[in-house]
């Protein structure tokens, strides 16, 4: 995942997790799920050396795990659509005939539905704990009216 612009300064694990307020373990499952890359190079029984884009990207992760409260299934699937629309941005850049920027344009539109789906379905739990937590709070003042 690291970029030759990563190589002027590389952070260890544990720099890494301070920096993004997580831990170390952390990092290491995202690596063994898949939501992050393990870094390049990185040899068994060695110090794992991340670049900025990496650790960009594990703040992102973080920020819309928050956010969100995906689940980590959920949370990859946002994150693969992401990496699947920047591949669709590189490939637009190079394609000239409209029958292929149609097909671009058409397969990321599908990419953003899918992640506007996760999000709007997080809202609309979230929507009804509010209006569950509304209704009781209704009815607490009514039985303090009572009294």
């Amino acid at each position: 995942m690291s970029s030759p612009a990563d190589t002027q300064q590389t952070l260890r694990i544990g720099e890494v997790a301070e920096r993004t307020g997580t831990t170390p373990r952390t990092i290491r499952y995202y690596e063994e799920i898949g939501l992050l890359a393990s870094p390049a190079g990185h040899e068994k029984g060695r110090h794992r050396t991340y670049g900025e884009t990496d650790v960009q990207r594990l703040e992102e992760l973080l920020r819309l795990r928050e956010l969100l409260g995906v689940t980590l299934e959920e949370l990859k699937e946002l994150a693969e659509r992401e990496e699947a629309r920047g591949a669709l941005r590189a490939e637009w850049k190079q394609a000239a005939d409209p029958d292929q920027r149609r097909r671009i344009l058409t397969e990321s539109l599908g990419h953003i539905t899918r992640q506007l789906e996760l999000v709007r379905a997080r809202q609309d739990s979230l929507a009804e704990l509010e209006r569950q937590l509304a209704a009781k709070q209704e009815r607490v003042r009514e039985l303090l009216a009572e009294l």
